[in-house]
Protein backbone atom coordinates (compact mmCIF):
# COMPACT_ATOMS: atom_id res chain seq x y z
CA UNK A 1 0.00 0.00 0.00
CA UNK A 2 2.84 2.44 0.80
CA UNK A 3 4.88 1.79 -2.37
CA UNK A 4 3.17 4.55 -4.35
CA UNK A 5 3.50 7.06 -1.53
CA UNK A 6 7.27 7.33 -1.24
CA UNK A 7 7.15 11.08 -2.01
CA UNK A 8 4.71 11.68 0.84
CA UNK A 9 6.58 9.42 3.24
CA UNK A 10 9.85 11.21 2.44
CA UNK A 11 8.17 14.52 3.30
CA UNK A 12 6.87 12.99 6.53
CA UNK A 13 10.41 11.86 7.37
CA UNK A 14 11.63 15.42 6.75
CA UNK A 15 8.93 16.78 9.07
CA UNK A 16 10.00 14.39 11.81
CA UNK A 17 13.70 15.16 11.26
CA UNK A 18 12.92 18.88 11.44
CA UNK A 19 11.19 18.36 14.78
CA UNK A 20 14.16 16.36 16.08
CA UNK A 21 16.51 19.19 15.10
CA UNK A 22 14.17 21.71 16.75
CA UNK A 23 14.26 19.61 19.93
CA UNK A 24 18.05 19.58 19.95
CA UNK A 25 18.34 23.32 19.23
CA UNK A 26 15.83 24.22 21.96
CA UNK A 27 17.49 21.90 24.46
CA UNK A 28 20.97 23.30 23.82
CA UNK A 29 19.71 26.91 23.91
CA UNK A 30 17.86 26.27 27.15
CA UNK A 31 20.87 24.62 28.81
CA UNK A 32 23.20 27.48 27.87
CA UNK A 33 21.31 29.94 30.07
CA UNK A 34 23.08 31.09 33.21
CA UNK A 35 20.08 30.11 35.33
CA UNK A 36 17.60 27.54 34.13
CA UNK A 37 15.20 24.99 35.50
CA UNK A 38 14.91 21.85 33.36
CA UNK A 39 11.64 21.81 31.45
CA UNK A 40 10.64 25.38 32.28
CA UNK A 41 11.02 28.40 30.04
CA UNK A 42 10.84 31.66 31.97
CA UNK A 43 7.66 33.70 31.55
CA UNK A 44 9.85 36.80 31.39
CA UNK A 45 11.35 35.76 28.04
CA UNK A 46 9.99 37.07 24.76
CA UNK A 47 10.91 37.16 21.08
CA UNK A 48 14.21 38.91 21.78
CA UNK A 49 15.39 35.68 23.46
CA UNK A 50 16.60 32.81 21.28
CA UNK A 51 15.62 30.45 24.10
CA UNK A 52 12.03 31.65 23.77
CA UNK A 53 12.07 31.48 19.96
CA UNK A 54 13.60 28.01 19.84
CA UNK A 55 11.08 26.76 22.39
CA UNK A 56 8.12 28.32 20.55
CA UNK A 57 9.31 26.93 17.23
CA UNK A 58 9.36 23.42 18.64
CA UNK A 59 6.00 23.91 20.38
CA UNK A 60 4.49 25.23 17.16
CA UNK A 61 5.66 22.15 15.26
CA UNK A 62 4.37 19.96 18.06
CA UNK A 63 0.97 21.59 17.51
CA UNK A 64 1.02 21.22 13.70
CA UNK A 65 3.11 18.25 12.55
CA UNK A 66 1.11 15.49 14.30
CA UNK A 67 -2.10 16.73 12.65
CA UNK A 68 -0.40 16.70 9.26
CA UNK A 69 1.14 13.29 9.91
CA UNK A 70 -2.26 11.82 10.78
CA UNK A 71 -3.81 13.56 7.78
CA UNK A 72 -1.14 12.06 5.51
CA UNK A 73 -1.72 8.56 6.85
CA UNK A 74 -5.48 8.98 6.51
CA UNK A 75 -5.05 10.21 2.93
CA UNK A 76 -2.92 7.16 2.13
CA UNK A 77 -5.56 4.89 3.65
CA UNK A 78 -8.26 6.54 1.54
CA UNK A 79 -6.17 6.11 -1.62
CA UNK A 80 -5.66 9.80 -2.39
CA UNK A 81 -3.62 10.39 -5.55
CA UNK A 82 0.05 9.84 -4.58
CA UNK A 83 1.38 12.81 -6.57
CA UNK A 84 -1.21 15.21 -5.16
CA UNK A 85 -0.51 13.99 -1.66
CA UNK A 86 3.24 14.21 -2.21
CA UNK A 87 3.04 17.82 -3.37
CA UNK A 88 0.88 18.81 -0.41
CA UNK A 89 3.19 17.02 2.02
CA UNK A 90 6.30 18.71 0.59
CA UNK A 91 4.67 22.15 0.63
CA UNK A 92 3.89 21.63 4.31
CA UNK A 93 7.36 20.25 5.16
CA UNK A 94 9.17 23.09 3.39
CA UNK A 95 6.86 25.70 4.90
CA UNK A 96 7.68 24.34 8.37
CA UNK A 97 11.42 24.52 7.68
CA UNK A 98 11.21 28.10 6.41
CA UNK A 99 8.98 29.01 9.36
CA UNK A 100 11.60 27.58 11.71
CA UNK A 101 14.50 29.38 10.02
CA UNK A 102 12.66 32.70 10.11
CA UNK A 103 11.64 32.22 13.74
CA UNK A 104 15.26 31.50 14.69
CA UNK A 105 16.59 34.46 12.71
CA UNK A 106 14.08 37.25 13.30
CA UNK A 107 13.27 38.52 16.77
CA UNK A 108 10.07 40.47 16.32
CA UNK A 109 6.82 40.98 18.15
CA UNK A 110 5.23 42.26 14.94
CA UNK A 111 2.28 40.35 13.59
CA UNK A 112 2.14 39.24 10.94
CA UNK A 113 5.85 38.60 10.86
CA UNK A 114 7.58 36.94 7.90
CA UNK A 115 7.27 33.57 9.64
CA UNK A 116 3.48 34.01 9.83
CA UNK A 117 3.17 33.60 6.06
CA UNK A 118 4.90 30.24 6.14
CA UNK A 119 2.81 29.16 9.10
CA UNK A 120 -0.26 29.96 7.00
CA UNK A 121 1.09 28.06 3.98
CA UNK A 122 1.50 24.99 6.21
CA UNK A 123 -1.93 25.45 7.75
CA UNK A 124 -3.59 25.86 4.37
CA UNK A 125 -1.86 22.79 2.96
CA UNK A 126 -3.23 20.75 5.86
CA UNK A 127 -6.68 22.24 5.34
CA UNK A 128 -6.59 21.38 1.62
CA UNK A 129 -5.57 17.85 2.51
CA UNK A 130 -8.41 17.46 5.00
CA UNK A 131 -10.91 18.69 2.38
CA UNK A 132 -9.53 16.20 -0.18
CA UNK A 133 -9.83 13.39 2.37
CA UNK A 134 -13.43 14.37 3.13
CA UNK A 135 -14.25 14.48 -0.58
CA UNK A 136 -12.67 11.04 -1.09
CA UNK A 137 -14.66 9.60 1.79
CA UNK A 138 -17.93 11.08 0.52
CA UNK A 139 -17.49 9.54 -2.94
Amino acid sequence: MFDNYSLSLAALLLMLATMMIQTLVATVAHRKQAHYVPGIVSDTLSHDSFVFRSHRTYQNSLENVPLMALSLLTAIATGLDPLTLGVIAWVFALARIIHTALYYAIATERNPSPRSYFFMIGLLSNLVLLVLIAMALLN
